[in-house]
């Protein structure tokens, strides 16, 4: 899998700021910095699943983004967040 470009509705991107202190940058850039893909539920319609991408932002931070992957290579934001220990730890087993 490969995103190279973001969907953010503003509802969405501001509770990412204000909630869990993400930036936009934050959360596209560990598509760029080889995060780890994995499934997580079969979407409400076809062809709108939800993944998440574990990856770090170029300061190091540990950051896992849910998305809805989209046509020619687009993501769909749905939130983004610091990895809690458990997720830190499957992405470190990668």
């Amino acid at each position: 899998m490969y995103i190279d470009d973001f969907i953010w509705l503003p509802d969405i991107l501001e509770k990412i700021v204000v909630e869990h202190h993400v930036s936009q940058d934050e959360a596209e850039e560990i598509f760029f910095n080889k995060p780890k893909y994995r499934f997580v539920e079969l979407g409400h319609r076809p062809n709108e699943d939800v993944y998440s991408a574990s990856g770090r932002t170029d300061a190091g931070r540990y950051l896992i983004v849910f998305f809805i992957l989209k046509p020619l290579n687009t993501a769909l934001i749905l939130s983004a967040r610091d990895m809690d220990n458990k997720e830190r730890r499957r992405y470190e087993r990668k």
